[in-house]
């Protein structure tokens, strides 16, 4: 045992690419692993925060990917907002321009919105009114940033068992500049198809809005009310005729909108079909989440509300208050000149080593100053580093850690789905207790130091205040 403890803090020292790193965080264990490389815990000995380190592998190997890495990775440090996932720091590469796999500290989050939701069949109405007030707050936040999310689903709503929720995964994110949306800026749109809305089923409109985060997230919300997808469709026509079978087929002037002719002609051809009323769709639910639910999901996306209409809604009387609900500067062009242009891979390298200077503030500097930094090979531990990840991998696959949820997308915030268990838990401790609910746990830490405490409070008193709201509604 005390061999394995020494070679264990011996991989932990060896497990950082720059100087002055490798005493700063401590690894404790493989806790997801996908197509993109390997996700590790950690705990930050500076702040005595638990991080999650990911390591994405060959980052280069495809263009598209590595620009995909590159645009989420910047927006994350642009977008700086207590419902969006945090990325801490990026680990610096031991040589400018030869480095293959980067190293993303973020914060670490114990589950993860469609967990949740799989887990807890006793959630309460108080619930579903403070998630959907935080996914619109973040949303409001990223739409004032002329972003769109694109891929709102609720495997990317993390999630913590005081309730706090993170958006995260930006990878198919794009930014919008006023001006009509190029072929690049909309073909890649691979999102996930139960979540989409109806004008990218079918090219419906000539310009895409921000309305189309708005669908994705009254989808979000149905299945929090019930549990399930609201429309899971095997294909985009059966996803058409089930959005159809519940809000109706879409008037004549709605139809005339789609520049699409195959899918104008498809609805024109289609039966006609009265709309469900929601409150048979979804019965013994507050008649005013209901009516803000029918606003998000309109078939038309000029009838449906921004986040900003839709966070004063009166559903969210006496939580809602425009002050903690914070918008932002438009994203500049500048940021994203990589976009209009075809990028090599020693372009996107080249550009991502930037990106990564914005945590590396001495080394950021040289850069700007023009420094030679080609031919400077920093103190490093990539071999060794690799090695420490196989050795992890390797305890992981015997089973010595459990068994995370295998991750299948290259995307940076995929930090933690952790294996539900079984816990008791009074039904008003919902802000410090280690469960999102009454009966069962989501996989919190047994034991929480000051310090970790502190760290967890990202999102400041604000957020407290509502969660504190919603155990004193339960009490």
């Amino acid at each position: 045992m005390a061999a394995d403890s020494q070679k264990k803090r011996y991989l932990n020292a060896e497990f950082f690419t720059e100087y002055g790193e490798a005493s700063r965080f401590h690894i404790q264990e493989v806790i997801g692993k996908g197509s993109y490389g390997v996700v590790a815990s950690a705990t930050d000995t500076h702040t005595g925060e638990k991080v999650a380190i990911k390591k994405i592998n060959d980052v280069f190997e495809h263009v598209s990917d590595a620009t995909r890495i590159l645009r989420e990775i910047k927006l994350l440090r642009l977008l700086r907002h207590p419902d969006i996932v945090e990325v801490k720091h990026i680990m610096l590469p031991p040589s400018r321009r030869e480095f293959r796999d980067i190293y993303v500290v973020f914060e670490l989050m114990e589950s993860d919105l469609h967990q949740v939701i799989k887990a807890n069949d006793d959630l309460t109405p108080e619930h579903y009114q403070f998630f959907l007030y935080q996914l619109l707050r973040g949303l409001k936040f990223i739409h004032t940033a002329n972003v769109f999310h694109r891929d709102l689903k609720p495997k990317n709503i993390l999630a913590n068992a005081d309730c706090k929720l993170k958006i995260c995964d930006f990878g198919l994110a794009r930014v919008s500049f006023n001006e009509a949306p190029s072929a690049i800026f909309w073909t890649d749109y691979v999102a996930t198809r139960w979540y989409r809305a109806p004008e990218l089923c079918g090219s419906f409109f000539s310009k895409y809005t921000p309305a189309i985060d708005i669908w994705s997230i009254g989808c979000i919300f149905a299945e929090l009310l019930t549990g399930k997808p609201l429309f899971p469709g095997k294909n985009v026509v059966h996803q058409l005729d089930l959005m159809t079978d519940f809000l109706g087929t879409p008037p004549t002037q709605t139809v005339a909108k789609i520049r699409n002719e195959k899918a104008r002609r498809y609805l024109d051809s289609m039966r006609k079909k009265p709309p469900v009323p929601y409150s048979q769709k979804f019965p013994n639910v507050d008649p005013l989440a209901l009516r803000l639910l029918e606003r998000l999901l309109a078939f038309d996306p000029n009838d449906r509300p921004s986040a900003e209409e839709a966070l004063s809604d009166p559903y969210f009387h006496g939580l809602s208050n425009v002050e903690r609900e914070p918008s932002t500067q438009p994203i500049s062009k500048l940021e994203f000149e990589f976009e209009r242009r075809k990028l090599t891979k020693d372009d996107v390298r080249e550009l991502i080593y930037r990106e990564i200077l914005e945590y590396h503030p001495q080394m950021l500097q040289e850069y700007l100053n023009g420094g030679d930094q080609v031919g400077f090979m920093y103190p490093s531990g990539v071999d060794r580093f690799k090695r420490q990840f196989a050795h992890l991998e390797e305890n992981h696959e015997k089973g010595e850690k459990g068994s995370p949820l295998l991750r299948h997308h290259a995307s940076l915030p995929r930090e933690r789905v952790p294996q539900m268990r079984q816990g008791n838990a009074s039904s008003h401790a919902l802000v410090k207790c280690d469960s999102i609910s009454a009966s069962k746990c989501i996989g919190s830490q047994a034991e929480q130091t000051d310090s970790e405490e502190s760290a967890a409070e990202v999102t400041g008193d604000v957020v407290d205040g509502l969660a504190q709201k919603m155990a004193a509604l339960l009490a």
